[in-house]
């Protein structure tokens, strides 16, 4: 399938790379298909493109690939509406803000990551509520 983008112009991707976000990235409640490009294999961030607004794409990042102590704890509610039946089929992202000005200004939400299940192709953003993360945490220690 060809989508169109705007950041990456016309990107061929199988279907079943396509993620059904069942619980949607919030404020974007309408969208719900999106696939993760990863077009410069040199770095760790990757691109969640909207399969239905070539516009949107968020830069996203593993915070496991940082050694941040950092943990998810999934509600019986998320575990359900995702699917998940094993820790293996998991993956964590977190979506992030990059200052086109000042790279190093970059944050991480690590408030809201986005989950998904490799295995049913559902997807989801939850809010870690009473975790004490923050929603633009400094990617980059202050000099």
């Amino acid at each position: 399938m060809i989508i169109n983008t705007v950041k990456f112009g016309d990107v061929e991707v199988e279907e079943s790379r396509i993620f059904d976000f069942v619980m949607p990235i919030i404020g974007f409640n309408d969208l719900t298909r999106f696939v993760i490009l990863d077009p410069n294999k040199d770095t760790l961030f990757k691109w969640l493109q909207s399969v239905e607004e070539p516009s949107l794409a968020f830069p996203i990042i593993s915070v496991a690939s940082l050694n941040y102590d950092y943990s998810v704890d999934l509600s019986d509610n998320v575990i359900n509406e995702l699917g998940i039946t094993n820790a293996e089929s998991l993956l964590v992202m977190n979506i992030t803000s990059i200052p086109q000005d000042n790279p190093r200004g970059t944050t991480i939400n690590l408030l809201a990551p986005l989950i998904f299940n490799l295995d049913t192709h559902k997807a989801g953003q939850i809010v870690l509520s009473g975790s004490g993360y923050d929603i633009s945490h400094p990617m980059f220690k202050k000099d």
